[in-house]
């Protein structure tokens, strides 16, 4: 991949910024590691030879008869019925052999229960694996709020780009629209939406992105209001070239170097906000693993410190390593710091 010297001295610059640049490689990691979160930490084997057949019950359902059991539904291999029937097979566990929804019975005692060496961060109230449920939830929460960034992104640029391209009339009232939009309360909305239907993932993506896209429009607003002025802007209109390739082609380029800069921060607002949601009960449907759930359940069992302290210690080091990556990125992108070099 070729970059231009320009390019390189921001890479170069970032790079030297070393609390940002071990930001993202820990973060990067983490997230990645979160993606084969199946593989990490289930109730299901991920290899199962079974009478010389071989299985992957992690990637695919078997039904219990497949293994000498009797019902036709998929097995439970942490029955013991099962687990007598694949007993001496050759399988591969993961290493946290619990998933986000499986519930222990076989407690000594009433959950939550403190950390053992099979649940390494404890129990939640319900019986089930705090790291587990943690691991799910820091992947579903990346994920809702990379989609979430990347929606509203698009819309806000799209939208500051035509504002401050057009200018007039068409920026006056779009500038008092977004007034008067961005006065809506969202958690308000969200509490009579709670009550008409109960929000998924993608409900509630749907709304939150509907509040969420006026981050940009600012930055991006500003960018083509001075870009459109610029010489070669000019000379283009003058040769005829069409608005939207000025638009897109010649300005755009210069407007998204300082709307990267916000992106890590609107990532690490958008999984603050889910997280809030969450905590309150009006985010993820009850079950889904989710950290803002585990804090209230930390928050709401005291006695047992352990489920909200690892939460809240889930939650701050992913948002402080967004926060680090973000400082770095707009430092490496700031034009006076790669004009004083």
């Amino acid at each position: 991949m070729n970059l231009s010297p320009l390019a390189k001295r921001r890479l170069k610059r970032f790079k030297s910024n070393k609390r940002a640049f071990f930001s993202l490689i820990i973060f990067t990691a983490f997230f990645l590691l979160s993606l084969f979160a199946e593989f990490i930490a289930n109730d299901k084997p991920i290899i199962l030879i079974y009478e010389g057949k071989l299985y992957f019950p992690v990637l695919a359902e078997y039904p219990e008869t497949e293994f000498g059991g009797i019902f036709e539904t998929e097995a439970d291999y942490k029955d013991p019925f099962m687990l007598e029937k694949i007993k001496g097979s050759f399988v591969i566990w993961t290493p946290v052999r619990f998933s986000y929804n499986t519930i222990r019975y076989d407690t000594s005692e009433p959950p939550p229960t403190p950390p053992t060496w099979e649940n390494p961060l404890g129990l939640d109230n319900h019986g089930r694996d705090v790291f587990a449920r943690l691991l799910y939830g820091f992947r579903l929460s990346v994920l809702f709020g990379f989609i979430l960034t990347i929606l509203s992104s698009v819309i806000g640029v799209c939208i500051g780009a035509l504002q401050g391209y057009y200018g007039g009339r068409i920026d006056l009232f779009g500038q008092r629209f977004i007034e008067i939009w961005s006065g809506i309360p969202l958690f308000y909305l969200l509490i009579l939406a709670s009550g008409i239907f109960r929000p998924g993932f993608w409900h509630l993506l749907l709304i939150m992105t509907l509040f969420s896209w006026t981050h940009l429009i600012g930055v991006v607003r500003a960018e083509f209001l001075k870009g459109r002025n610029l010489e070669y802007v000019q000379a283009a209109k003058v040769l005829g070239v069409k608005d939207r390739v000025i638009m897109f082609r010649h300005i755009l380029p210069n407007a998204l170097i300082s709307a990267m800069t916000f992106l890590p921060f609107i990532l690490s607002g958008s999984i603050g906000t889910l997280t809030s949601l969450d905590f309150l009960g009006l985010g993820m449907p009850p079950g889904t693993p989710s950290i803002g759930e585990l804090l209230a359940a930390g928050k709401s069992n005291l006695h047992a410190p352990w489920l909200g302290i690892s939460a809240f210690a889930v939650l701050s080091g992913m948002l402080s390593l967004l926060v680090f990556v973000g400082e770095g990125l707009r430092d490496a992108l700031d034009p006076r710091a790669i004009q004083g070099r």
